[in-house]
């Protein structure tokens, strides 16, 4: 079996669009504009084979008229959205066989961001490493906003991903990943891993290079949101937001507003 690569291609101001291909054929992740994937894929000399969907945002959809117009290629995406052009609607559990690239992934539903909003995991890549594409769902310390569900929704779809194997390379569809540490710390200040991720994911930055994928150990390890039942992070929203934390979901629940405010 070929060896596969993963390859975020910037989009817009802070997307990215992922790519994975054996050297011949690629599988492009939430397309929210043609143009980077076509001029990508033409510098690589590969060809679409799929396109799949994690949710109905344009900045993750709008660019699978274009990429049709084309040439015809199937588009899985999450049976609950309305979503033009899918050719395949998925739900929890489901099976998504690409002959080329071989690639096998099993759909998980992670409503929150959106109602209907869905991952794809690849239990092992031709080295073993099993991946996730998540969407806006988890971020690298951080995760989606609520738009469309509510905190118990996302919580669960957080615990969902973060049940998966330690290993699992994250691959999220946003760099924020350097103003998402900043909240980190403030939640959680005296994290040495924490600590230690902003200085690499600060000088990755200034050499304009990715941040991602992270693994799902390491979210586990840094993400206030995978840490809402920490001590430590409990005691931030106590001390910081004088509010009562009786449980995990409360925690998680002043987390996220927390962030939506915060500068």
């Amino acid at each position: 079996m070929n060896a596969l690569e993963y390859v975020p291609v910037p989009a817009f101001e802070d997307n990215y669009i992922w790519v994975v291909a054996d050297g011949q054929h690629a599988v492009v992740v939430d397309p929210g504009e043609a143009a980077p994937v076509r001029a990508y894929l033409a510098k690589r000399g590969w060809r679409l084979s799929a396109i799949l969907l994690t949710h109905h945002h344009q900045d993750h959809v709008g660019g699978v008229a274009d990429l049709l117009s084309d040439q015809a290629v199937p588009v899985y995406g999450p049976a609950g959205e309305a979503i033009q052009h899918l050719t395949q609607r998925l739900e929890n559990g489901d099976r998504v066989t690409i002959a080329a690239p071989a690639l096998d992934f099993t759909v998980l539903d992670v409503p929150g961001h959106t109602s209907g909003h869905i991952a794809y995991f690849q239990a092992a890549d031709p080295a073993g490493t099993p991946h996730v594409f998540c969407g806006d769902t988890l971020f690298a310390c951080g995760c989606g906003r609520l738009f469309e569900g509510t905190p118990a929704q996302m919580l669960k779809s957080l615990d969902a991903l973060a049940a998966l194997p330690g290993a699992t390379e994250v691959h999220c569809a946003h760099e924020y990943t350097l103003s998402n540490i900043r909240f980190a710390l403030a939640c959680e200040p005296g994290n040495v891993e924490l600590q230690a991720w902003r200085d690499k994911a600060t000088d990755l930055r200034a050499r304009h290079v990715p941040t991602l994928p992270t693994t799902i150990a390491h979210e586990r390890a840094v993400n206030p949101f995978l840490r809402a039942s920490e001590p430590a992070v409990q005691t931030t929203l106590r001390d910081e937001l004088h509010e009562t934390v009786p449980d995990r979901l409360t925690a998680f629940t002043l987390l996220r507003e927390w962030k939506n405010r915060f500068r």
